[in-house]
């Protein structure tokens, strides 16, 4: 009976001893690892505390690798636009004092900088941020222009930029007066008028300014427009008369007539005759001249700029019918008789928004770009214009055509109010970088109170795990050698 009890007795020290040396294993883990437990089971009962803060902090991590990803990308986009911005500008310092040397290519040494900027533009927007194209809007697998040579030359049966401005040049000069008409004097009448009504090309009558004593001035007006003088009577020397023509680029040009008694008149004068009809013999020549050389310089220079416009558009425009010269209207161009100068995604969506990243549970941003935005689309227009052109060195008139185009394309460059601007595209683009920026210091100090909460379930405090292991070493011990009297203990020492 006494052997029974202390059997009875030692097995639930054993089984003390047991659970101390299996508490002082964990607490010996704790210590060594810094955590509380292995697995959520052991931080009973606030596990469903502990696997909610981690999900939190595991959506910061992916928010801010979004924010790293999309801030690269931003990052590598405004730097391209900064330097398609530069490009732009070194090609209009180039025109503000044009230089008229041309070599064997009919090119100045500012067009073949103008190429080469054309180049680097195009290449900055194919740029690539991993196996991404940045320019052409959700197409990312895909480039978003094609290249100088097929943008300025064509490709095979696809005309190119050079193309269309020789079919719109030939279509706005038209026989050599711009597509004007100035008939013969009839009698003491001269007319100057529109060859066709309706025509998109040449030039256009806008008005008329008179000085002319003795003249009668009538127009424009009537279909197509028409502008008459009739010399009832001898001018005065110095009296003046001023067409204004409307161009093909949107801007206007001025001619101008002096009334002289000289025999060898300047080019813009023409010689008051012995009678009104030899007068009008005289203004009619000499206004047929003026308007052919202005054909041949500001108009040509024009049609070269409205050109480029046709080619950048969406679709193409090309002239219509042939021969160009007789020609009134522009037809679409198509994939297969036109290059494409942009070549990437170019749906409905808006541009920006081809491109979004989540970056907070409540904010979207979008940074989407594509090469035909107005405001990048614009500068490279300008550029391939001056790039495009060539001159004969034969050409009396290739020297004044070439400062008209220059004046134009260095206000074009400036960028005219109500187009949009580089650092419109640049602004928008920093306010998203703006967004992630903020988005990412509130992560930071979200991150830090997480992680500071999920620590102080899942993490130790050392010093109290180290006086717990004492306390359990302790007990352990003393367990230990009450076990062992215990297992010592048989009948002859009872007895």
């Amino acid at each position: 009976m006494g052997i029974s009890s202390i059997a009875a007795n030692i097995t639930p020290v054993i089984q003390s001893v047991l659970e101390m040396r299996k508490k002082l294993a964990d607490l010996q883990r704790q210590l060594g690892s810094g955590i509380k437990a292995d697995t959520y089971a052991g931080l009973a009962p606030q596990i469903g505390l502990t696997i909610g803060l981690s999900r939190q902090l595991d959506a910061i991590s992916s928010y801010n690798d979004t924010i790293t990803a999309v801030g690269t990308r931003i990052g590598i986009a405004q730097t391209a636009l900064s330097q398609i911005t530069d490009a732009g500008n070194q090609v209009k310092s180039g025109t503000l004092l044009p230089n008229f040397n041309i070599d064997g290519t009919g090119q100045t040494n500012a067009q073949k900088s103008a190429y080469y900027q054309l180049d680097q533009i195009l290449s900055l927007l194919n740029t690539q941020v991993g196996d991404r194209f940045l320019f052409s809007g959700t197409g990312v697998d895909q480039p978003s222009v094609e290249t100088v040579d097929h943008i300025l030359n064509g490709n095979g049966a696809q005309a190119g930029l050079k193309q269309l401005i020789s079919e719109r040049n030939q279509a706005d000069i038209g026989t050599g007066l711009g597509r004007l008409v100035i008939p013969p004097a009839a009698g003491t009448n001269v007319s100057i008028s529109e060859d066709i009504a309706g025509s998109v090309f040449g030039f256009k009558l806008a008005g008329v300014n008179s000085t002319l004593s003795g003249a009668v001035v009538t127009g424009p007006g009537g279909a197509p427009p028409l502008i008459n003088v009739n010399f009832a009577a001898n001018p005065a020397s110095g009296d003046r008369i001023t067409f204004t023509f409307n161009l093909p680029d949107g801007t206007k040009e001025d001619l101008s007539l002096e009334a002289t008694t000289s025999t060898t008149p300047d080019p813009d004068q023409f010689t008051i005759g012995a009678t009104p009809n030899q007068t009008a013999i005289n203004f009619q020549a000499a206004l047929t001249t003026a308007v052919d050389k202005l054909a041949h310089s500001s108009l040509s220079a024009a049609s070269a700029i409205a050109a480029a416009g046709n080619f950048f558009a969406n679709p193409p425009q090309r002239v219509a019918t042939t021969p160009f010269t007789s020609a009134t209207a522009l037809a679409p161009g198509t994939p297969a008789n036109t290059v494409s100068w942009y070549i990437g995604e170019n749906g409905a969506t808006l541009t920006r928004q081809t491109a979004t990243a989540r970056i907070d549970p409540a904010i979207v941003v979008a940074y989407g770009l594509r090469a035909n935005e107005q405001g990048i689309a614009w500068i490279v227009q300008q550029v391939a214009t001056l790039a495009a052109t060539t001159y004969l060195p034969t050409d009396p008139n290739a020297q004044a055509s070439y400062i008209a185009l220059n004046q134009r394309l260095n206000t074009t460059l400036a960028v005219p109010q109500g187009t949009q601007k580089i650092e419109d595209i640049s602004s928008s683009l920093a306010s998203a970088q703006a967004a992630m920026e903020t988005a990412k210091d509130r992560h930071r100090q979200a991150e830090k109170q997480l992680t500071d909460m999920l620590q102080g379930i899942e993490m130790i405090d050392p010093n109290l795990v180290g006086a717990q292991i004492l306390t359990v070493q302790t007990n352990l011990q003393a367990s230990l050698q009450t076990t062992a009297m215990l297992s010592q203990l048989s009948l002859v020492n009872e007895l």
